[in-house]
This record gives C-alpha cells, structure tokens and sequence, in this order.
C-alpha cells in the first residue's frame, strides 16, 4: 500500500523544484514597485533567458528584476500572500502546481506561456547505436525493457526537488501504466512494479540539473540522463536525444500577471508578453535556450526535432500527485546511504552551534507520518559520526518502512547525545567515513555529508587526504562530500573536497535557518 500525505503539507515545505542550477545566487528579495519595471518570482532556470530580456527592454522600455525560487516555494508564497505587494508576475517552468492549490492559482492572471520544452532522455550515441535506437521510434515501455535487461543506467534529478524530475516521474507512470488520461491512483498501483524495475536502473541522482550534468560528465559511468529537451542539447555531449513516442510532459513556461500587481505593472506586463511572443522574440528564445517557439511560423532552434510528440497530462488531483511522489521516494528508487560527518568540537559551543546542529538534524529524524521529502526516508541507511579530534563514536540506523519511527527515534536520541569538546580533524574524519562505507553499495545512492565549523587543526592534513582518495577504487571515488560552509569553517578547504570528490558545498552562514535549510536540500542529492 503506497503511503498517502497532503499535498497542503508537501507544498508549505517549500521545496526546492527547478530544472538547473546554472543559475546565479538567489536574489536578496523582492523590491519596492517601480515604473517600467517588472520584479518576477521565477525559476532560476530562467537566467539563460537574460540576452532575450535585455532586447526585450530595448524594445519595450520594460526592466525585468528576477527574485529566483523553487516552484514549490513559490506557490507557498503566492498561496500563504505573502507575495501580495512583493512581486508583479510569477514566471516558472509549469503552473499545474497552482492549479493544484485553487489558494494560489487564485492569485494569478493572464498566463501566457512562452516557450516550451518536453522531457526526454539523452542517451550516449555509442550507447543508443549498440541498442539500434533512434528518437521517434522508441517507447517507455522499451526504454523499461532495456533496463530491465541490463542494457541501459541513467541519471535523473529528485522530482521532490525538480520539476524536471517530477515531469519525468508522469510521463515514465503514464508511459508504463497505459494511462488514456491524467494519472489516477489505480494507474499508479498498476505500473508501480514495472517503475520500480526502471528505477533500478537510476545510478545517479540530483537536486539540480547542473551538479546532475557535472556528475554525469564526471563520471562517465552511466549510459543517459533524463531531463527537459533542452537541457540535455545544451550539454554539448555526444547524446543522442530521445523523445518517447507515447508522450512525455511539456513544461510551457508561462509569464502569469499577479492579481495584487499594481496597474502600471498591468500595463508593462501586456508591452512585454506582446514582444516575448513576436517572431523576433521567439526566434531568438529558441536559438539561445534550446527551447521550442510558441509562435506559428517561426521555426525551431538547431537540434529540434519539428515532429510533435503526444503530451501527457499533468495529474488532475492532489491524492494522485502526493501518491506518485511518495512512492517514489519510499519504495521506488534506490535506497539512499548516508554518512554525517559532523563537527563537534570545542567550537560548536559558541553561538549555540551545537544546538543549531541538533535541531536542523532533528527536523530530518520527522515522524513516521512526515511529508515525503521532510524526514530520512523508509530503507534509508543513517550513520552519524561526530568528531572532534578524533571520530568520537560512530552509529548506523536504517529506516524499516514497517516501524519507520523505531530508527527514526534511535537517530534522534544519538542526535540529542551531541556535545562540543576536542579540536577539528577533518580529514581524518573523512577518512574513516569512507573507509566505514568500503566500495559503496550498488543499490544505494551513497554519499557522505560534512559539517564543520572551523579549519583542519588535528589528524591528517589535505595532501594526506588527497593520496589517501586517489588510492581507492572507481567505486570509492563514486561517493561524493556534500560539505556545509557554517560558523567559521574554511570555504577553500571544503571547496578543494567537494571538487576532488564530485560533491557540492552548501552555505549555512547567516540566518539561523540557513543551517536547515542546507540539510534539506543536501537531501536531494541523496
């Protein structure tokens, strides 16, 4: 039986949905309303259509000032008001999570989508030459068949977290369940055996497309990625682009005036939707995102197939969307194994680090009944091991989907037992967290998270580390270090990890819930 949650809950997350993170930092925040200026809550994605905005300003006099969000936050905003005021328009990937939450689709007015982009899977050409591919003449039912076999591993970011993930998460259910129509809950059950079969053969995941695409590259140990079409032709790899025959889901970016927007704002909206959607516009929209025209008679960018695909629906109600998320990341994917490598010197006295430290941990641990995405999810491996000048203790817990709450309050109990004394071995810690792992697990996404607040001062130095890495085994080396910038920690030193071992640094400095706010985004990465 799949597990069922709110999608009221799931959204007031905020959760982090978008399809690259090639995209700068996000924004301070909203600005106060100007004339002639537009200030848009928007997918970060969207940076890439800046040389469009700048001519579309030569054009129009209208200035478009992005406030970058994940689609879930962003509906959270628009439902909870809090963009009343702030924003002008809302500009995203999709609008059917608005449409799944009537509190803020009521928000919005005047869509106009933009540009579109459908999934599709990228398949190294050696690959698809090997298996007789080409697109337009495979279904996901094949694509299914392949993995199954043996014969085909991809990548694809964490639909709890991406909207591309999410996309492809629909169009591979409707795909193997048959579905006529949007997806219901029966469908869901009926493919739910063939989609875990095709998850299996899911070797890399990811929050964002970006870091998906450098581990991808990186590796070089995985045959595809999954992602909107004009992702994958961006990447400049040798891929040969598959759209499935039977459908797929379109994200059609639509530029959404806000119902709280001011009426100058009204007015600068209809000058700029009206230019985004000339031939000039859309020509250049394609040729610089990769992205298809919405305009008749303007014709595709280079590498766009013109040949349409069928376009599956977006789930019609909250129970089937939350269902189709749930079981993904509780029975569908590979299990994640985690280890937390995490500081508990003398230092994380100060300022309450530890406390910070034990409650953003403790927000992980949820209940058995938390919001997919919030807590450790079911078959998760958990070992926490804090450090000082040496590794202090080191405890594994995995999350039994019968008693989820049996592990997760074991987590919680060692997570309360942290306490700051002793200096800062960073690499040595590491060293052991990777020697506790051994050559990975095949069936788990396995990585290791750090969190430090100061310098290596004790135990092996960076160049020890580095030897001690390059000594293990391809499997090893597959294990990044997701590393956490907070307190006073040394943004160069954790840079240095996170690039040797594939990983990705996230900063927890400021506001006190810049610390969680790190550890849930770690978790799509995992």
């Amino acid at each position: 039986m799949r597990k069922r949650i709110t999608t009221a809950a799931l959204l007031a997350l905020g959760l982090v949905l978008t399809a690259c993170d090639s995209a700068p930092e996000p924004d301070a925040g909203p600005l106060p309303y100007q004339e002639g200026t537009l200030r848009v809550l928007a997918s970060s994605e969207l940076s890439d259509m800046q040389p469009v905005l700048d001519a579309a300003r030569e054009k129009t006099g209208v200035t478009v000032k992005f406030t970058w969000s994940g689609t879930l936050d962003a509906v959270e905003k628009l439902a909870s008001g809090k963009a009343d005021g702030a924003y002008d328009a809302v500009w995203l990937s999709s609008n059917d999570y608005l449409r799944l939450r009537p509190e803020a689709g009521g928000k919005v007015t005047n869509e106009t989508p933009v540009m579109t982009s459908p999934v599709a899977i990228g398949v190294k050409r050696a690959t698809a030459d090997r298996l007789g591919w080409k697109d337009g003449e495979l279904t996901w039912s094949q694509l299914h068949q392949a993995v199954k076999a043996g014969q085909l591993t991809y990548g694809m970011t964490d639909p709890v977290r991406s909207n591309s993930g999410f996309s492809a998460l629909v169009s591979v259910a409707s795909g193997l369940s048959g579905a006529q129509a949007a997806l219901t809950d029966a469908d869901v059950d009926e493919a739910s055996p063939a989609l875990k079969e095709f998850f299996k053969g899911q070797k890399l995941t990811s929050g964002s497309s970006g870091w998906l695409a450098d581990a991808y590259t990186r590796r070089g140990s995985v045959d595809a990625l999954v992602n909107y079409e004009s992702v994958l032709l961006s990447l400049k790899q040798d891929l040969t682009v598959i759209r499935p025959k039977d459908g797929v889901v379109t994200a059609d970016y639509p530029l959404a005036l806000l119902t709280s927007a001011p009426q100058g704002a009204r007015a600068s909206m209809r000058s700029l939707t009206a230019y985004l959607r000339t031939a000039e516009a859309q020509k250049r929209i394609t040729d610089t995102t990769l992205r298809r025209p919405v305009t008749a008679g303007v014709a595709p960018g280079p590498g766009l197939s013109p040949t349409k695909r069928r376009e599956l629906p977006f789930p019609g109600t909250r129970s089937v969307a939350d269902g189709l998320l749930a079981s993904y990341e509780n029975e569908l994917r590979r299990p994640s194994r985690t280890v937390y490598v995490l500081d508990t010197s003398g230092s994380m006295e100060e300022e309450n680090r530890i406390g910070r430290l034990r409650d953003a941990l403790a927000r992980l641990t949820g209940s058995g009944d938390s919001p997919v995405g919030r807590r450790f999810r079911d078959r998760e491996e958990v070992t926490l091991m804090p450090f000082g000048s040496t590794v202090k203790k080191t405890t594994t817990h995995v999350v039994d989907p019968g008693s989820p709450t049996t592990a997760l309050n074991a987590i919680r109990s060692d997570i309360d037992a942290l306490s700051p004394d002793g200096g800062t071995a960073v690499y040595s810690s590491l060293k052991e967290a990777y020697e506790h792992i051994g050559g990975g697990r095949g069936d788990a996404f396995t990585s290791i998270v750090l969190m430090t607040d100061g310098e290596n001062t004790e135990g092996a130095d960076a160049s020890e580390f580095d030897a001690f890495y390059a000594r293990q085994s391809p499997e090893g080396k597959s294990t990044p270090v997701f590393a956490i910038l907070f307190g006073d920690s040394d943004q160069a030193e954790l840079t240095h990890i996170t690039e040797l071992t594939g990983g990705r640094l996230f900063d927890a400095t400021g506001g006190n819930d810049k610390l969680d706010g790190a550890f849930e985004e770690i978790r799509g990465y995992q």
